[in-house]
C-alpha cells in the first residue's frame, strides 16, 4: 500500500521501503517472529498504552516506517481467537461442523473483514481530511494501511480479552433474564468499546503529522449517552450476540 513518506517525486516513491512482502513471507516462518515482544505488547495494550506507542516512535526512527513488520501479533491474535471460540462451542455449540463454522465466522469476518473494513477507512479518513499540510521544506507523510491496520489490531486485543474471556466465564449469570445481567453485560460492552476507541485514538494521534485526532474519541461519547437506554429497555447485549450464533 502506501509508503511510510512520500514525495512528489517519483523517485521518493520507489525508494519507499517495501511493506507486505516481508510482512507476508514471516506468516509462514515463526522462527523470524518475535513471540516475546508481541506478548509484552499484548500486556502493556491493556494496562500501558502509551508505552507500546512510544515504542512505535522508535520502530519508526529505526525502520523507517510506523507499522510493523512482524505479523506475530496478528497471529497470535487469531489463534487466540481460535482458542476462545472453541471454549464458547464447547459451551453452547451443537455440533463440531457448527463448531468449524462459527470459528471460521469470527475469525474471517468478526476479525479480518471488520478490521480491514475499519482500517480501510480510517487510512482513507486520516490521509484525505486530517493531514497537516506541509510546508515546501518538509517530506509528505502518509498514514500507511498496514499501520491502520495494527491500530485496528492492537485496539481489538483489550476487546477481545474483555468480550471473549471474561464474558466467556461470567456467561452463566449474563445469559439469565432480569436487570442485574442486562446490566452488567452493558458495562462490560461498554468499557470494551471506549478502550477500543480510546486505543484507535492513541494509535493515530503519536501521528505527527495528523491532526484532529480527537475524532477518534467521538464514539465514546456516543456509546455513554446509549447505554442507559439499553439497559433501562432490558437489552442484553451478551444474550444477543450469542443467540446469533447458538441456541
Amino acid at each position: 500500500m502506501l509508503p511510510t513518506t512520500a514525495s512528489k517525486g517519483r523517485g521518493a516513491a520507489r525508494s519507499a521501503p517495501p511493506l507486505f512482502g516481508p510482512y507476508l513471507r514471516r506468516i509462514v516462518k515463526w522462527q523470524q517472529m518475535d513471540i516475546e515482544y508481541t506478548f509484552w505488547q499484548m500486556v502493556h495494550l491493556c494496562t500501558s498504552p502509551k508505552v507500546v506507542y512510544q515504542h512505535t516512535k522508535y520502530h519508526k526512527q529505526t525502520k523507517n516506517q510506523w507499522a510493523r513488520d512482524d505479523p506475530a501479533f496478528v497471529v497470535i491474535l487469531i489463534l487466540f481467537l481460535v482458542f476462545a471460540t472453541s471454549a464458547y462451542c464447547a459451551a453452547y455449540g451443537e455440533s463440531a461442523s457448527h463448531a468449524a463454522l462459527t470459528i471460521t465466522s469470527v475469525v474471517l469476518v468478526h476479525f479480518l473483514f471488520a478490521g480491514i473494513v475499519l482500517a480501510t477507512l480510517c487510512w482513507f479518513l486520516t490521509n484525505s481530511y486530517w493531514r497537516e499540510e506541509p510546508n515546501s521544506h518538509v517530506v509528505e507523510q502518509r498514514v500507511e494501511w498496514l499501520y491502520a491496520f495494527d491500530v485496528h489490531c492492537n485496539s481489538f486485543f483489550p476487546a477481545f480479552v474483555i468480550l471473549y474471556v471474561l464474558q466467556y466465564f461470567l456467561s452463566p449469570l449474563l445469559v439469565a433474564h432480569g436487570f442485574f445481567p442486562a446490566l452488567l453485560s452493558n458495562l462490560l460492552f461498554v468499557v470494551a468499546i471506549s478502550y477500543y476507541h480510546y486505543l484507535n485514538f492513541l494509535g493515530y494521534d503519536v501521528l505527527p503529522f495528523l491532526d484532529r485526532t480527537t475524532f477518534f474519541l467521538y464514539p465514546i461519547g456516543l456509546v455513554i449517552i446509549l447505554s442507559p437506554l439499553m439497559i433501562l429497555i432490558g437489552f442484553n447485549p451478551t444474550r444477543y450476540f450469542l443467540s446469533l450464533y447458538f441456541r
